[in-house]
């Protein structure tokens, strides 16, 4: 805002406060037939600046289901313990882990419940349903959410989701193969997805984890992903 006296200009400028930081970082999932693959970095930036290289983005939630977060690390921290809390005194009240598709429908209700204040967090649900077939889930901020073959979340998102729709869907490909692809190629272009995207985007990088479920539980094993 300007204002004039006396001849002269002199500008006033307002700082504007935000409860607000996306501390950026990249996450995806690809469920198979039999099993889900599911991936996150681990760089936390805050600016052009980074906090830590040894963010890790993956929750295990149960032996059959695995969230991945990126977005404020406060809220992302906050959104986990909630959840943890929720799963625990589930499996007291029951004697048993609550099934992959309770915990999609868990986490909407628990984004919803703070839709006037969301949590900043973007997520990527997966894992196996109790029949054994590999289940992925899309979040919005608000809980909105979609059961899908695949999805991206975080500041990579514009840069692996493309390459997930030519690799997953085969999108716009004249010759189709007829089988899906087997859990060894998946989890390789799911490490290519993530070394791309931290070729590109500032706020991806480091190394990396990747979560496979399937019925023989959660393996969860890191690669080294680009540091500068």
């Amino acid at each position: 805002v300007s204002t004039q006296s006396t001849g002269h200009h002199s500008k006033h400028q307002t700082m504007s406060f935000s409860p607000y930081e996306n501390n950026g970082g990249t996450v995806l999932a690809v469920a198979g037939n039999d099993f889900c693959v599911i991936a996150g970095d681990t760089r936390m930036s805050e600016g052009y600046s980074i906090k830590t290289r040894h963010f890790h983005k993956l929750l295990k939630l149960t032996s059959k289901c695995v969230l991945a977060t990126s977005g404020m690390q406060a809220d992302m921290l906050a959104l986990h313990a909630l959840l943890r809390a929720r799963l625990t005194m589930y499996e007291h009240d029951h004697g048993r882990e609550m099934p992959t598709t309770a915990i999609a429908q868990l986490l909407s209700v628990s984004l919803y419940y703070r839709r006037f204040f969301p949590y900043y967090t973007f997520n990527v649900l997966g894992g196996i349903d109790e029949n054994g077939e590999g289940l992925a889930y899309s979040y919005d901020a608000v809980g909105s959410f979609e059961r899908v073959k695949y999805s991206s979340s975080g500041t990579g998102q514009s840069l692996i989701q493309p390459f997930l729709d030519n690799q997953v869907a085969k999108l716009n490909q004249l010759i189709r193969p007829d089988d899906a692809p087997p859990l060894n190629d998946v989890v390789d272009f799911v490490k290519d997805a993530m070394t791309s995207a931290g070729e590109r985007d500032i706020y991806t990088g480091d190394s990396g984890d990747v979560a496979v479920i399937d019925a023989n539980g959660v393996r969860i094993e890191s690669f080294e992903l680009k540091r500068d």
